[in-house]
């Protein structure tokens, strides 16, 4: 891997071969969440998600974006940001019923302009993982159309860079495609185990290349896939979200015995083009 250098920051790490250009990142230098370039995702499948809150976000003042786990009388809640949106994010609003029915969104509804979208490159992120037990962190590229056709080089993949779901040191890469019914196709690398660094922080990136992936983690090649493909522009999330709620109304036995405050943690993230 070769190192690129951003003045003041962690450098990055890249592959060997490829000259680099970086076209947007966000070091989340200052003291407020730049909004130009993340919004909030507080919607999962057209519902407003239990747990998903625009208060666990912000920035710490040396540099690091923080999003914490909340916890509010038994419930707790954590922060999901953006850079785009796809129908998953849209409530059915009023007014806005289907032709044949009065409760179905068609999926390729109303959106809000993207802060980022884009096609190949490579895509890192500098990150702290949580320490308790019972909520899952993720740093993934998401399609705006997933699932519109059953073409994923046309609709998109989600592809998962980083999934933390466990504090034994252990992440996984994974990609979905063909939308979240029972078309739905998933391929997974299974775990990683990453080793321990002196300041906690570790380098995730994923080269997404025309002809497929390859996944890195601290420089290291970790997981190499050669499709399906996406070749539509897509957009960033760092994500987090606690156990439980997708089945229940409540937390999941194992978060509700955390200790709060804890936190994951962002140092950057950046997008390079291959020039």
């Amino acid at each position: 891997m070769q190192s690129f250098h951003v003045e003041g920051h962690k450098d990055s790490l890249l592959p060997e071969g490829f000259s680099w250009k970086l076209i947007w990142s966000d070091e989340f230098d200052g003291t407020e969440l730049n909004a130009a370039k993340w919004s909030f995702r507080l919607h999962l499948m057209q519902k407003r998600h239990k747990t998903f809150t625009d208060e666990g976000a912000a920035l710490d003042g040396r540099g690091n974006l923080v999003l914490s786990l909340i916890e509010k009388d038994g419930q707790y809640y954590s922060s999901q940001l953006q850079t785009g949106e796809n129908f998953m994010d849209r409530p059915v609003e009023s007014g806005e019923e289907g032709f044949y029915t009065n409760n179905f969104s068609w999926p390729l509804c109303r959106q809000e302009p993207p802060r980022f979208l884009h096609r190949y490159g490579y895509y890192e992120a500098r990150c702290k993982l949580q320490e308790q037990p019972g909520w899952w962190s993720a740093f993934w590229l998401q399609s705006p159309i997933i699932g519109s056709c059953m073409e994923p080089g046309i609709a998109g993949v989600e592809m998962d860079i980083m999934e933390n779901f466990t504090r034994d040191g252990r992440i996984s890469h994974n990609h979905h495609w063909n939308g979240y019914g029972v078309q739905h196709e998933h391929i997974g690398s299974g775990d990683i185990k990453i080793q321990e660094t002196p300041d906690g922080f570790h380098l995730f990136g994923l080269h997404w290349r025309p002809d497929g992936y390859t996944y890195y983690v601290d420089g290291q090649e970790t997981w190499r896939l050669d499709g399906p493909v996406s070749h539509t522009p897509q957009f960033l999330l760092l994500t987090t979200e606690c156990s439980g709620y997708r089945d229940s109304d409540g937390p999941s036995e194992e978060l509700a015995g955390v200790h709060v405050p804890d936190s994951f943690v962002v140092d950057h993230v950046r997008v390079f083009d291959e020039i």
